[in-house]
């Protein structure tokens, strides 16, 4: 693993039970899957997934991709100046260059990621050999190591199994929120036969059963473990919340003293309680929360 003072991880990562009556008068009992303890700088699945892609760089260039408040980049460059690798973040909109940088990209300036924004079409095509050599060279990066969007590739995939086979014997459903699917591909790999894995996602657009397969054939070969989607929890959409998910965010953290992170954190508890009331699991089930992050501090 690269670095190991400096990356070095608390592995595995607490699991714990939590007492919350609206899952208990279900007989749902609920764990936390605390990988946000992995690591104070680089939370949950944003660990698992950098690292061996950290360790395949060899100390070149890292560029990568994201929007405006992409946890993935705020990570990535948080990775960067904690091993000393330049790191370039390619930014989804180009109206965005120019203007005051938001806290998200803020921070990762701060982390001494260079930044380069393009417009939507661009970043669409960003995969296209051509297009991803264009933006190679316009940054000044032909000799990078490039890590997909979100962090998701075969590497990462299977550094995220570990996340699958710490939970082994602790849960009946393991459930991750999803954003480009690489947790919830390597998490469900890892788990033993009779557990099952449920996606959350908190984008829109139905596209990342397709996507979780593709990373399970990319890093295995083939479909692995039980898995599932459920895509009624993203509020709109990436970055998105509303007021019924902030009082329900606000709520949880009063409970249980757990800082809860918005965009995916948030999403997918609210998702679990959702499918508690509505009878998803049958009483007896144990039901495995991974919390992958928690807020960021703003710069």
């Amino acid at each position: 693993m690269v670095g190991r003072v400096s990356l070095a991880a608390r592995l595995p990562s607490p699991t714990e039970a939590v007492g919350d009556r609206r899952f208990a008068r279900h007989g749902v009992r609920l764990l936390l899957k605390r990988d946000d303890l992995i690591h104070p700088e680089l939370t949950g699945n944003k660990w698992r997934k950098l690292g061996p892609n950290l360790a395949a760089a060899k100390g070149r260039t890292i560029v990568t991709f994201g929007g405006a408040y992409s946890n993935h980049l705020r990570a990535t460059a948080a990775a960067g100046r904690l091993l000393g690798l330049p790191t370039v973040g390619v930014v989804r909109g180009d109206e965005l260059a120019g203007r005051p940088l938001n806290p998200s990209l803020a921070r990762c300036a701060a982390d001494g990621m260079r930044l380069h924004f393009v417009d939507r079409s661009t970043y669409r095509g960003k995969t296209d050999p051509r297009t991803l050599g264009a933006l190679l060279h316009a940054t000044g990066a032909e000799d990078a190591y490039v890590v997909p969007e979100g962090g998701s590739n075969a590497e990462a995939v299977r550094g995220c199994q570990a996340l699958g086979e710490e939970l082994r014997g602790h849960a009946d459903v393991v459930a991750v929120a999803c954003g480009t699917g690489g947790t919830l591909a390597g998490l469900a790999a890892g788990l033993a036969p009779g557990q099952r894995a449920l996606g959350i996602p908190v984008l829109r657009g139905g596209f990342l059963a397709a996507e979780v397969h593709a990373l399970q054939e990319g890093a295995f070969g083939a479909r692995r473990g039980s898995w599932s989607l459920d895509d009624r929890f993203h509020c709109g959409g990436y970055a998105r919340t509303s007021p019924e998910l902030d009082a329900f965010a606000e709520d949880f953290e009063q409970r249980h003293g757990l800082p809860v992170e918005r965009l995916y954190v948030a999403k997918l508890l609210h998702g679990l309680l959702a499918l508690t009331e509505e009878g998803a699991f049958p009483p007896g089930t144990t039901v495995a929360a991974v919390i992958t992050g928690r807020p960021f501090p703003e710069p």
